[in-house]
């Protein structure tokens, strides 16, 4: 196994990422963010485009898994094998890519994608939605599973918390394999439950570097909204 997968064995990764047209959309502004989950004790960083890939490699000590969001819909998160080559080329340390049973853009299958990012040294994390997915992904040698896509692809119904179902299942049925939690992991006793389920290691964004998010569950327990 890969050092840098050891590395995070029993940590928290924060991903850092903002949406297009929100305050905090700048490549400098996501470096600071990973810079102060660093800080706090994260364990690695997850982030989402060229610019913040190579922005956040520069300023943090710990590994960078990086993904390419093409789109909103169908196979978006690192859609293509030229979109995993350029996040690797961008800095980041592990490349993680939708691994769905859906077509991709490039005609290539998951495995003949995990391959040839194999042959070129790459480290490559697998957005599951379902155990079929992850099956898939296993079966291709991927290094690490996930639960990312959990509930986002009309396979399994959306938890209101992570789907620790899941994440049960892959566990156990894939112990050579690091299974990450992640989605909806929103307070630290969920991220203490899905550890104790099973999970290598888990991500935490939402609730962590998106203020928006985070200002909105205060604002609505409120009277009215407070707004």
């Amino acid at each position: 196994m890969d050092p840098l997968i050891r590395q995070i064995k029993g940590g928290l990764i924060v991903s850092c990422q903002a949406y297009l047209g929100e305050p905090l959309r700048h490549p400098e502004t996501m470096a600071q963010m990973a810079l102060a989950a660093q800080a706090g004790g994260a364990r690695a960083i997850r982030c989402q485009g060229l610019a913040d890939i190579s922005a956040i490699k520069g300023q943090v000590d710990i590994p960078v898994i990086g993904i390419w969001k093409e789109g909103h819909e169908g196979v978006f998160i690192t859609p293509t094998l030229r979109h995993a080559r350029c996040c690797i080329a961008a800095g980041a340390d592990i490349v993680a890519i939708d691994a769905t049973r859906r077509p991709r853009p490039d005609g290539l299958t998951y495995a003949q994608t995990v391959k040839a990012l194999h042959e070129e040294g790459a480290l490559v994390m697998a957005d599951c939605g379902s155990f079929e997915d992850a099956r898939q992904a296993a079966d291709a040698g991927t290094d690490i599973l996930s639960t990312t896509l959990a509930g986002y692809t009309g396979e399994r119904e959306k938890t209101d918390g992570p789907d620790f179902e899941l994440l049960h299942s892959m566990a156990s049925a894939f112990p050579d394999t690091p299974v990450i939690c992640e989605g909806r992991i929103h307070t630290p006793a969920q991220l203490a439950e899905v550890m104790e389920t099973g999970a290598w290691a888990a991500v935490v964004g939402t609730a962590i570097t998106h203020p928006t998010t985070i200002t909105s569950w205060f604002a609505s327990a409120l009277p009215a909204g407070g707004r």
